[in-house]
């Protein structure tokens, strides 16, 4: 699986190592796991997804962008699984669910896995964690028209927040905080994500 990421142009040792150290088949349903290292996004109940393991590592890649990370803030758990690949690359890692099943999934799913710096939240992702900003990188695994003016703000000077975008036709765009008023946008890509929902249920 890392090898097939690595040859789809994930460039980021440390991406792809966290990518390898990470058993994905342990985030499915037993009756999924045999596919749990294909490259394909795979459901997890409540209509929502794993991402496919390239986009994981692209996303982080474009994210980190060769730096090192302290606190990175993730909007969407699902089932814990990119939260698990990101504690590797870096120092905190904050994961908002806004669905309480999933939340309580990904919390089943990881503490097996005694990671220490990752602290899962249940809330509304599109509010992110103010109380905790500012975040070196932010990560959305769901899909809005436009990233949440929100999130922007708590994203530190410097830092960086990669997001799908869109409705049927989605990109991955790259915003990056250039001054206390000033953000820049870049289109990296096609993608395919869940929509992003206001709200928790």
């Amino acid at each position: 699986m890392v090898a097939r990421v690595a040859q789809q142009g994930v460039r980021d040792d440390t991406v792809l190592a966290a990518l390898g150290a990470v058993p994905r088949h342990l985030f499915l349903e037993s009756g999924l796991a045999s596919q749990a290292y294909i490259d394909a996004s795979l459901p997890i109940g409540y209509h929502q997804t794993i991402s496919q393991p390239y986009i994981v590592a692209r996303m982080i890649e474009i994210m980190r962008n060769a730096s090192s990370l302290n606190r990175v803030l993730e909007i969407g758990t699902g089932c814990g699984y990119q939260a698990a690949v990101l504690s590797l690359v870096a120092k905190e890692v904050y994961s908002i669910e806004r669905i309480k099943a999933l939340h309580d999934l990904a919390k089943n799913n990881l503490r097996p896995m005694r990671i220490a710096n990752i602290r899962l939240h249940y809330g509304d992702g599109m509010l992110g964690l103010p109380q905790l900003a500012p975040f070196d990188g932010i990560i959305l695994a769901a899909a809005g028209m436009e990233v949440p003016q929100t999130l922007l703000q708590q994203l530190r000077i410097g830092g960086r927040l990669i997001a799908p975008v869109g409705g049927k036709n989605q990109v991955l765009q790259l915003i990056e905080r250039v001054s206390n008023h000033d953000w820049t946008s870049t289109v990296m890509e096609q993608c395919h994500f869940v929509p992003l929902r206001q709200g928790v249920i």
